[in-house]
């Protein structure tokens, strides 16, 4: 009898914890997907063995279009193409501007030397950013001459794209350039900020948090700290504060560890003013990357309803298709 009593006990504790999470028992949510172009449209390379110092600019495939990363052209392509979101880099310069380009130093990408945070914008939008551009490990350079001045401002992406979301990421851990650039989106009085993301390390997203409480912040160290609190005791259907006011990113190869996932954890998530972002294959020892190919694609949830981020806005361009083919 006693060990009925146990097992009966048990069965029904593993209902309640299944129905508090059962995904198909939360409304669907009332968003659609949405698909966040990384850099743009741009070229692309492998990423077998690249490291934060590797010139990807010097290893990337066959070019199959004209565009390259962080620029107007490239930006205003993925739009064309279905993308929702699009995310760049940004760095200060030693005269009050900021410039959208993903490298610290200028000797990969461009002709130009030096660190970019060190120069002033004239001195920038001299330069060639695509005269680095190799698929051929340096026997032709594709790009060159046709990029030149093409560096663009931040407050020229602004402008250009005034209903535009995107992503901004501060390279730096400088609370200085976390203030400067405080400042410098204030001054823009047509900005709509809420099209804005800022994220960045964990010390300077919550320094802007602290300056700017009314714009939309990622800290990928507080997504982590956020999935694993949420594996831990999520399926109390409670949320950790670390999951609170932010993006989470969760690894595509990763989904079937989330409790509710998804439709359940997207609707706790809406509760504490966060969102979920897909991303690629957590793999030990590559650097990580977006959902890249249709197959991967397919791997995403059928409801989820999120965001989805991708290196390949000219693969995945079709993304209401693909959802009906999911469900």
């Amino acid at each position: 009898m006693e060990r009925k009593k146990i097992i009966g006990t048990t069965l029904i504790a593993l209902s309640i914890v299944y129905l508090l999470n059962a995904s198909w028992l939360a409304p669907r949510s009332e968003r659609n997907l949405q698909l966040l172009a990384h850099r743009g449209l741009h070229q692309t390379f492998e990423p077998a063995g690249v490291s934060n110092d590797t010139c990807t600019a010097y290893h990337i495939h066959p070019p199959t279009h004209q565009y390259i990363e962080n620029t107007l052209s490239s930006m205003h392509q993925a739009l064309k193409m279905g993308a929702d979101i699009i995310e760049f880099d940004i760095h200060p310069t030693i005269d009050g501007e900021f410039v959208v380009f993903h490298d610290w130093e200028l000797e990969c990408r461009t002709n130009g030397k030096g660190v970019v945070r060190e120069q002033t914008i004239s001195y920038l939008k001299t330069l060639d950013v695509g005269y680095g551009y190799t698929a051929d490990s340096g026997r032709s350079y594709p790009f060159r001459g046709k990029f030149i001045g093409k560096m663009p401002t931040l407050n020229e992406v602004l402008t250009e794209f005034p209903q535009t979301e995107f992503w901004v990421n501060i390279k730096s851990k400088s609370n200085k350039e976390v203030e400067a650039l405080t400042h410098y989106l204030a001054k823009n009085k047509t900005l709509n900020r809420k099209k804005l993301t800022i994220y960045g390390a964990a010390e300077n997203i919550d320094l802007f948090n602290k300056l700017n409480p009314d714009m939309k912040t990622f800290s990928m160290q507080q997504a982590k700290d956020c999935i694993k609190s949420y594996i831990i005791y999520g399926w109390l259907g409670l949320l950790p504060d670390s999951c609170h006011n932010n993006i989470i990113a969760v690894p595509v190869n990763y989904q079937w560890l989330i409790w509710g996932w998804p439709k359940r954890f997207e609707a706790r998530l809406k509760t504490v003013n966060s969102r979920a972002v897909i991303i690629g294959p957590l793999i030990k020892g590559q650097v990580n990357q977006g959902i890249d190919s249709l197959e991967i694609f397919h791997d995403v949830n059928a409801n989820f309803r999120g965001i989805v981020m991708t290196n390949r806005i000219d693969i995945l361009a079709s993304k209401n298709d693909l959802s009906n083919q999911c469900e």
